[in-house]
Order: C-alpha cells, then structure tokens, then sequence
C-alpha cells in the first residue's frame, strides 16, 4: 500500500502543521500524488474526466458490499494529483452518507488550500469533491 493511501486525513493534517511553510506542504502534496497507484488507461475516459479542472483528472469509483466507496482517481499534473490524493484520503473507503456528510470546506482550510491555491486549482478542487458527492448521491439513489 502506498504512503498516500495508508495515512489517514489526521496524519496528513498533522504532517502539514508539522511542515510550515506553503512551498515545503506544496512539495509534499507533490510526493503524495506521485505516491498515487497508477490507474488503468480504461479509467481515463470522458467518462471518467472531472469536468472544472484546467489539468486532465479522472475519477471512478468502486462500490463494496458494506456500502463503502472507494475511489480512484489521477491526474496528468503533479500539484494536482497531490490534489487527488487529498481528495482520495477525505472520502475514499466510506459510505455515500459520509461522504455527503464531510465538511470538505473546513479540511481545504485546516490545509490552507483555500488561502493558497489559485483560483483556477480551487476551481478544479472544487470539480473533483462535486464529482465525488455525484457518485455518493447516486449510490444513495440506487438503493
């Protein structure tokens, strides 16, 4: 299992206190993603395309029998896919109603990713959590 996949949201906050300044936290959102399993090339499909990104991102999702949903997603750009793996550690491997129960706005700010990115990263931030909240409604819907 790969680093961003085994840590959980506590670490990464914990990490990010621990590392200080934006360009130190920017560099270890960089290593996360690049820490990220590749996905198949099938998955990368319009389909499978976060639509507000200016960066390529891809997300699917896999649904398990205890109702958990586990994403996997991937990007074409390094502080992006840092990006995802943020996204992956917030809701990966849990049910649609927590999901749509994350109070994904307060860990953004917690990891002052709402004070430092661009308004173009937020936006594409903001495609990739409307992407996964989609997929959690319509697990709910299809119950």
């Amino acid at each position: 299992m790969t680093l961003a996949l085994s840590m959980t949201l506590d670490d990464l906050i914990e990490e990010f206190d621990e590392l200080g300044d934006w360009e130190s936290k920017c560099e270890y959102l960089m290593d996360l993603g690049d820490d990220l399993p590749e996905i198949t090339p099938e998955l990368k499909s319009e389909d499978n395309r976060v639509h507000g990104c200016q960066s390529n991102v891809w997300m699917a999702a896999e649904f398990s029998d205890d109702g958990s949903i586990d994403l996997i997603a991937d990007s074409d750009a390094k502080i992006v896919k840092g990006l995802v793996a943020v996204v992956l550690l917030a809701y990966s491997g849990h049910t649609a109603q927590k999901i749509l129960d994350t109070n994904i706005e307060a860990i953004f700010t917690r990891l002052g990713l709402n004070r430092h990115l661009s308004m173009a990263r937020r936006n594409g931030l903001s495609g990739m959590v409307k992407r996964v909240r989609n997929i959690a409604m319509s697990a709910l819907a299809d119950r």
